[in-house]
C-alpha cells in the first residue's frame, strides 16, 4: 500500500484506528507512539511492547551456492552457520564503508533470509544481485509480500505461548535460542518467528504473510495488554536501543563509517574473500583515529546528535552520534565517535548542547542490560 511517494505496512490501517501518531520514516508511513513514548518504553522494560517493523527489508537468497554468495557480499561467514541460526554481520562497500548492518536466518542448506534496514533495503537488494551474479544462488525482493511484527519485554515469551497450540510447541518456543528462528503457527498462521531483538529485552520477531498481519496483531495486542503491555512505536524504540548500546544505520554507521570505527571489527573475517577484504585488511593494521564510546551525564538535558564533544582545553574532539534523556536510568546517555585518545572510561569530556557546555562521563555501553 502506498500513499503517494511513502508507503504503508499492510498493518497501517490497525494503527489509525489505534489514533497512533504516524510519522514519515526511511520512505514508509509508520507509528511513531501511540500514546506516550515513555509509557511504551516502560512496558517493553517491564512487560512486552508490540511494534511493528514492516518497513525493513526481507530479501531470499536460495540455490546451491547461496552460502558462498553471502560470504562473498558480506564481511562474515554465513555460510558457516548452521539451520536455524542468525548472523549479524555488515554490507560494505569495495572502500570498506558500511552500507548496512543486516541480521540473516539460514532457513535451509540453500535458503537464508536477509533483513535489511528500511533506509538501505533498496540498495542492499541491489548490491546482493550484483555480488550473486557469479554464483549459482538467486536473490528475491519479499519485502512487500511480508509483515514483520514483534513482542519485545519479560513478558514476550508468554504472550508467544498463549498463541501456540500444544505443550510441544510451547517448549519449542521455550528452548528458541537468542539469534535463532523456527518455523512455527501462531494464532493459527504460518509464521517465521525468531529470537533476536533491539531493545535490550527478551523477545520474539515474527513474519508472517502480509494478508495475515492484521489477525496476528490483533491476536497478540489481545495477549500483550493482557499482562499489561502495550502497542509501541519508532520513538521508543530508539530510546530503547540506546540504552542498549545498539547502533543505528545513519547515526553509528554509515558509508563514512568503518567496521572497525564502529567498534565491529570482531564481525569482519578477513580469513575470507568478500567485497571490501582487502580496504579493511589495510584499516585493520592501524588502530582507528575516532571510536566511538557511550558518555553519561547528570541533570536531565540530553546531547542530541550532532552536538559537538570537547575535551577539557575547548578542543572539539567529536561528535554526538545518538543521545537522549534515559527513561530507564533517569540520566541523559549517548553514543559518540571521539578521538581514540580520549575514548578512556572513566575520563570526562564536554558537550556543547546549544551554546551550552555540559559535562558527560565516558562510560561503556550498554548503559541498560536486563537481569
Amino acid at each position: 500500500m502506498s500513499h503517494g511517494s511513502t508507503r504503508s505496512t499492510p498493518l497501517h490501517d490497525v494503527h489509525v484506528a489505534l489514533g497512533a501518531r504516524l510519522t514519515d520514516f526511511a520512505g514508509w508511513r509508520m507509528p511513531l507512539k501511540y500514546s506516550s513514548e515513555l509509557a511504551e518504553h516502560e512496558a517493553v522494560r517491564t512487560t512486552a511492547g508490540l511494534f511493528d517493523l514492516s518497513h525493513m527489508g526481507e530479501i531470499r537468497v536460495r540455490g546451491p551456492q547461496a552460502g558462498a554468495a553471502l560470504d562473498h557480499a558480506l564481511v562474515g561467514t554465513l555460510s558457516a552457520i548452521a539451520t536455524g541460526r542468525a548472523k549479524y554481520s555488515l554490507l560494505c562497500t569495495e572502500n570498506g564503508g558500511i552500507i548496512d548492518d543486516l541480521v540473516t536466518y539460514r532457513l535451509a542448506d540453500d535458503e537464508f533470509l536477509v533483513i535489511a534496514n528500511a533506509s538501505n533495503a533498496a540498495v542492499v537488494l541491489a548490491e546482493l544481485v550484483a555480488r550473486a551474479q557469479d554464483f549459482d544462488a538467486t536473490v528475491t525482493d519479499e519485502t512487500e509480500q511480508t509483515a514483520l511484527i514483534a513482542v519485545q519485554g519479560p513478558a514476550s515469551q508468554g504472550v508467544i505461548h498463549e498463541l501456540v497450540d500444544t505443550d510441544a510447541e510451547r517448549e519449542r518456543v521455550t528452548a528458541l535460542r537468542y539469534y535463532a528462528c523456527t518455523p512455527a503457527r501462531l494464532a493459527g498462521l504460518e509464521v517465521l518467528l525468531a529470537r533476536t531483538g533491539y531493545t535490550g529485552e527478551d523477545g520474539f520477531e515474527v513474519y508472517v504473510a502480509a494478508a495475515d498481519a492484521a489477525s496476528l496483531w490483533q491476536a497478540l495486542q489481545t495477549r500483550v495488554e493482557a499482562v499489561g503491555g502495550r502497542p509501541a512505536g519508532l520513538a521508543c524504540r530508539d530510546t530503547l536501543r540506546l540504552e542498549a548500546g545498539m547502533p543505528l544505520y545513519g547515526n553509528e554507521l554509515s558509508l563514512d563509517t568503518d567496521p572497525y570505527a564502529a567498534g565491529l571489527g570482531r564481525v569482519v573475517k578477513l580469513d575470507k574473500e568478500f567485497v571490501g577484504r582487502d580496504a579493511l585488511a589495510r584499516v585493520a593494521q592501524e588502530p582507528p583515529a575516532r571510536v566511538l564510546t557511550g558518555l553519561t551525564g547528570e541533570g536531565r538535558r540530553a546531547a542530541r546528535a550532532g552536538n559537538h564533544v570537547l575535551d577539557s582545553e575547548g578542543a572539539t574532539v567529536g561528535i554526538i552520534t545518538s543521545g537522549a534523556l534515559s527513561p530507564t536510568l533517569g540520566r541523559p546517555v549517548a553514543i559518540a565517535h571521539v578521538d581514540r585518545e580520549v575514548a578512556a572510561a572513566g575520563g570526562t569530556l564536554q558537550v556543547d548542547v546549544r551554546g551550552t557546555l555540559l559535562p558527560f562521563s565516558v562510560t561503556p555501553y550498554p548503559f541498560y542490560k536486563r537481569s
